[in-house]
């Protein structure tokens, strides 16, 4: 029997999964090539021979997703496979169309065929979007069950945009783990956070090791889901947070509204800062496309350490880089807190953007007086730097879920910002996370 010939288009994480739980051994397939997008420079590399399994000697090369119908004609292409997340129902229909007139297969691998099982309890925290706040839902959610005397461990989505042999399995427990990682600013994002609160988190490239792993040391697995990406591990419980500031999108976006489809429960976050009206126009999209989910209303309350000190200042706001690029926001909590503390201007980082930040700016165009804190490698993070000093910003809003002072040199004074998750009314979630 002729093996089919496919190509997976990714982004580093998702694709990566399923050719690691279902292609790898699988004699009907080869798999002849990924594609890469959404993440700057993850191209021109190759998925390894030492974890490409015995059928891939030479490992797998990795092109830039823009050399898809070349590739197919190439490698004579029987499928190609869509694995990377939150994007359009529309743009996936695109890709669609360009692999079906170059005469290949278009495939959406649904979730049973990838998710792995776990001997221990597994919570997931997904999304409708990127930015709607699954990393302050996995915290609060730890907070609870650690206070119940489980051990939590954190299995964070993939982002293996390095040395993708040194990624198979990475256990972070402190700030050291984080620099002999050579984490990016957007791991650093996700990871920290958790081990501020005492959490080990784990992630990498081969999720049934790093399921393994995390079983041996955990009550209770929470999955922190990445982008709007569905869970790699079966679930006892699937929790799916909605954002009312992009009310439309948990039914126009991939794969956000499959998860919303099949979530347990449904939180609408950020309530405290969204429009009453959009919030009802989400609590009865759920009612109706998923009636068996149990709706949840949550506030995000934002902090900043000196409130005062805005008053009046020119402030450069830098927020959360994937949420304002692929995941649309133009604003994020910088960006209310610098309008509701009395800021007497936002600076425009454009005119002095530099490199990749510049290119930034160029391809997300919707974004104007905030920085996204791109910094997927050592020189991104020098530019992003020199963005923020070139600025003539009085004070810098550090809107990240890290305090970039950490990782750069800024010659001006800044403020962090926080936000956490806050129920609204009776701690209806704390009370279902008992029973479960």
């Amino acid at each position: 029997m002729t093996k089919k010939r496919v190509i997976i288009m990714g982004a580093a994480g998702r694709d990566f999964h399923n050719f690691n739980t279902y292609f790898r051994n699988n004699d009907d397939y080869e798999v002849v090539a990924f594609t890469a997008t959404q993440i700057p420079d993850i191209e021109g590399r190759v998925y390894p021979a030492s974890i490409s399994g015995e059928k891939y000697p030479d490992g797998i090369p990795i092109y830039a997703e823009e050399e898809l119908p070349d590739l197919i004609k190439k490698y004579q292409v029987d499928e190609v496979v869509f694995a990377y997340s939150d994007v359009s129902h529309e743009y996936v229909m695109h890709k669609a169309s360009q692999v079906l007139a170059c005469g290949a297969d278009f495939r959406l691998m649904g979730p049973d065929n990838t998710m792995l099982k776990s001997r221990t309890k597994v919570l997931a925290v997904t999304a409708v979007r990127t930015g709607s706040g699954k990393s302050q839902t996995t915290r609060y959610c730890a907070k609870v069950l650690s206070q119940m005397g489980k051990k939590v461990v954190i299995v964070r989505h993939p982002m293996p945009y390095g040395n993708l042999e040194a990624q198979v399995v990475q256990r972070f427990a402190c700030y050291e783990d984080l620099d002999i990682h050579n984490c990016t600013i957007e791991e650093r994002e996700e990871y920290e956070p958790h081990i501020d609160l005492g959490l080990v988190v784990y992630a990498g490239i081969d999720y049934e090791k790093i399921l393994r792993q995390a079983e041996a040391e955990a009550d209770v697995i929470i999955w922190d889901g990445g982008n709007n990406d569905l869970p790699f591990y079966n679930t006892d419980l699937h929790i799916v947070v909605v954002d009312p500031h992009r009310a439309g999108h948990e039914t126009t976006y991939h794969p956000g509204e499959a998860n919303l489809r099949r979530a347990d429960i449904a939180i609408i976050n950020k309530v405290d800062s969204a429009d009453p009206l959009d919030v009802e126009k989400v609590k009865k999209t759920i009612e109706t496309i998923n009636p068996q989910a149990r709706i949840i209303m949550a506030n995000s309350p934002i902090t900043v350490d000196d409130p005062e000190a805005i008053a009046g200042k020119r402030v450069l706001v830098v927020e959360d880089g994937p949420t304002l690029t692929h995941g649309d926001m133009a604003y994020g909590a910088g960006v209310i807190v610098a309008e509701k503390l009395g800021a007497a201007e936002l600076i425009d980082p454009r005119p002095y953007a530099v490199g990749s930040i510049r290119d930034t700016f160029a391809k997300y165009t919707h974004l104007s007086k905030l920085l996204p804190a791109m910094g997927y490698g050592k020189t991104q993070i020098e530019e992003l730097e020199k963005t923020i000093n070139n600025s003539p910003a009085e004070l810098v809003i550090i809107g990240t879920p890290i305090d970039l002072r950490r990782i750069m040199h800024l010659d001006k004074p800044a403020l962090r910002v926080r936000y956490d998750l806050e129920e609204i009314g009776n701690q209806e979630l704390a009370s279902i996370l008992a029973k479960f």
